[in-house]
């Protein structure tokens, strides 16, 4: 059975996408836990398993050669529809995947349980799953320790959002620090092509800002007397 998209679907697929993520090489840390997560539920397969939009896509995995599989088909579709772990003691038992290619054949899925990986703001992204060919059940100590695990992977996930931003940031940062060719008279500046443009115009393509404008005390005074003249008038009323 075919799992129903989240309530917050789009929110949910474009705050896994800014972890960018999806389709990366395999690293250390997070092949780490699903092998403590195979190990601490004494199974065969574990994952950690990204839903995209068609697709899950395994960032870590023990025990099964495949990369990812669709999602019409994925167990974790099932699971991020739920608020805590998804357990499925027998597939064969259970109307919504008793005829699942993934279970009819290989890897021949009999037990399934899937924890959340909830970002901070709440949405799912995929799940810390853990897999067995028989029919089984987890203990409440291993609920607990898969639990543990599903917060370390999003731990790692926000660790790579937060170095990549910060990345970013540092570049920014190093190209305003730089020699940054400006014209003395109107004080465009020459941007990497050559052309000229406004001071607002350079920042925003390479910062992450909006401007409002406005006319500071000393540029009214000079630009327009009359109009400091009555300000000063409105201050000393008011101070009477």
């Amino acid at each position: 059975m075919k799992a129903p998209l989240t309530e917050r679907e789009q929110e949910r697929l474009e705050a896994l996408r800014d972890y960018r993520i999806l389709d990366t090489p395999p690293e250390r840390a997070y092949d780490d836990l699903t092998a403590l997560a195979a190990c601490i539920c004494d199974v065969p397969i574990a994952l950690i398993s990204l839903v995209d939009s068609d697709r899950q896509w395994f960032k870590s995995k023990v025990g099964l050669e495949a990369c990812q599989t669709d999602r019409d088909v994925s167990f974790c579709a099932h699971a991020i529809l739920e608020e805590d772990i998804l357990v499925i003691q027998d597939t064969l038992a259970d109307s919504r995947f008793a005829a699942n290619p993934l279970v009819t054949r290989a890897p021949n899925i009999r037990f399934y349980a899937g924890v959340p990986l909830l970002s901070p703001d709440a949405l799912p992204l995929g799940t810390l799953c853990v897999i067995d060919h028989e029919p089984r059940d987890l203990s409440e100590g291993q609920i607990r320790a898969l639990e543990g695990l599903a917060r370390q992977v999003v731990t790692q996930m926000e660790l790579r959002r937060v170095s990549a931003r910060l990345a970013q940031a540092l570049e920014k940062i190093a190209l305003i620090e730089g020699l940054i060719p400006i014209c003395s008279y109107c004080k465009a500046i020459r941007n990497d092509a050559g052309y000229w443009s406004s001071v607002e115009a350079f920042l925003k393509e390479h910062a992450d800002v909006s401007f409002t404008h406005g006319v500071c005390q000393a540029c009214i005074e000079h630009h327009f007397p009359e109009v400091a003249e009555v300000m000063r008038r409105q201050d000393a009323d008011q101070a009477g």
